[in-house]
This record gives C-alpha cells, structure tokens and sequence, in this order.
C-alpha cells in the first residue's frame, strides 16, 4: 500500500520503523516544523523527522493544512491510506477523505475514555488500573471515529506516565502493522464508540503541576506518576534558608500521619490523608537522583514541604 506517515515525537517513532519494515511504500512523512530548542536556540528537528530522513522518505512540515495548495500536494501524493500517530495538527476534511482508505489513528486510551489531547497522563492521574491503545478511523470530531483494533494493557500501581508511554509505544506499533495488514485484506472491520463512558484528556496545564499536600495520599501519588517525567509534579522546600522547586519523580503509598506536608523520616511527606515516600526528585537545577541521594546533599530539611 501506498502510505502517508503523520507523527512527530518519539512516541510515533516506532509505528514509522514497523510500517517501513514491513515492506509498506511510505510516499511521504509529514512532521511538525522544526523548533528552536537549547541553550543556543538553534532549530531542532522532530524524532519522526530525523527517522523518516534515515529511511530517505520525503519529509513535509506545514504550519497547517488548511489551505488549498498544502491540501493540493497532499492528495497528489495519491496515497492508499494516511497513518496518524500524535501529529500534533488538525486534520480538515479536504486531507480526511484524500486517501483512498482514509486515515486511520492510533490513540492511546480506551475510547471513548480519554479523548483528547493528554490521554496517557490523564489515565495514570486518574488512578485509571487499566489502558490500552486503538487503531481508529479519523473523522472531523475530537477522537470520535470508529474503532478497528484495541490492545489493552494495565496500569501498576507505582507505574509512571513515562513508563506508559514507553511500553504503549511498543504495542501500538505493532498493533499498527497488524491493522495495516488487515485493512490490505480487506479484512479490517470498524466498531462505532459507545456513547456512554466518554470523558475528556485536556492538555496538562502548569498549573496543575503544584503539589497540594492537604489532598488524599492517593491522589498526591497518582499526580506525582501522572506527571512524571515532564512537567514533573513540583514542590518547595527551603533549603539552608533558600526556597528551592522540587519535583517528585517516583512516589510510593506509605503509612504515616501528621499535618499535611508534614516531612517524615525518609522523605515521606504527611497527606490529607495518608502519606507518600518520594522515591525520585530532581533538585532544581540539579539531575534526578534518588532519595537517599536526595537527603545526603540536601542538608538539614525543613518540618514542612510547601
């Protein structure tokens, strides 16, 4: 088949290598723009344009896809079938109906359970116990198309958004391929998504990322794994006099009581109810460490995180 690759960040990275691998011809990838990044600002490519350059396939960076000659050049790439995996750019339907097939998406939920923009984060910050990924038919709506394949996979108790994303990209790929496969067969089946159980995945807000030690320990728990590793679930201490950002990478449940952010012994910190024990903190400034690692150089801590 004929295909026309959309992603941008790593997550969509392994999807591009399984449809290169296995024998599909990728006409072209499209990809965010490169963006300034660093200390020198200097323009950096995304992980599916560095990858699709590898392969030697055709890379498109539009700013948007609304205008007549951007769509003109996409629907002269003649493809089969576009694959969308976190392009980052609305679809209008001028692109939605160029390729003979459609588009087809690979989401990471179980729709129609976090549509949007944050789905992975928003599920472990939940407290969601189970995930999962799904091949669907791209249409105008936010995430509402029909469903082809679904590959469904736990959430540990302890496991990170970052873990997630990591394992999730693995299956997806593979669970890409197969739907492929099957759409070439004329084999590959859609089930509409149920109206009953939808619920949004707004994008994280930095706001958010402030830890409220007054909240339940579990929900202090599923915020700092929810958000870690970016933006990171962030608290303050002062340190010899100083007010210092700390950010709460890895967390565990933990018995222990007192005042809400209350510091107990081994870095576990006094909820509404409850208590975590942080397990991984970056310093600001600093590198993540361990918390053993943690305490060795922070010093005398003071009764109460902020």
């Amino acid at each position: 088949m004929r295909i026309i690759f959309m992603g941008t960040p790593e997550f969509a990275v392994p999807t591009l290598t399984e449809i290169v691998s296995t024998g599909h011809e990728v006409v072209a990838v499209y990809t965010r723009a490169p963006k300034p990044a660093g200390r020198g600002q200097a323009e950096r490519k995304s992980p599916v344009h560095e990858a699709a350059e590898g392969f030697g396939i055709p890379v498109f960076t539009p700013r948007s896809l609304r205008q007549s000659p951007e769509q003109e050049v996409f629907a002269s790439l003649d493809a089969d079938v576009a694959v969308v995996v976190a392009y980052g750019l609305i679809l209008p339907k001028p692109i939605l109906d160029a390729p003979r097939l459609g588009c087809l998406n690979l989401h990471g939920s179980l729709l129609p359970r976090w549509r949007g923009a944050a789905p992975i984060q928003r599920a472990v910050m939940a407290g969601d116990a189970r995930t999962g990924i799904m091949v669907m038919q791209m249409d105008e709506g936010l995430d509402t198309g029909a469903v082809g394949l679904v590959e469904e996979m736990p959430i540990g108790p302890d496991m990170t958004s970052g873990e997630v994303h990591d394992k999730m990209m693995l299956i997806g790929a593979d669970l890409m391929g197969r739907a492929l496969a099957a759409l070439d067969r004329g084999s590959l089946h859609f089930t509409p998504q149920a109206e009953d159980g939808v619920t949004y995945a707004a994008k994280i807000d930095k706001a958010e990322a402030r830890i409220d030690w007054t909240k339940p320990a579990a929900e202090v728990h599923n915020l700092i794994r929810g958000l870690s590793p970016f933006p990171g679930a962030w608290f303050e201490l002062t340190l010899n006099g100083i007010p210092t950002r700390i950010k709460a990478l890895r967390s565990t449940l933990v018995s222990g009581s007192g005042p809400a952010g209350t510091i107990l012994p081994d870095l576990t910190i006094a909820c509404g109810s409850g208590a975590v024990r942080l397990v991984a903190v970056q310093r600001e400034g600093k590198g993540a460490m361990d918390a053993a690692t943690f305490l060795r150089g922070a010093g005398a801590l003071p009764e109460r995180a902020g």
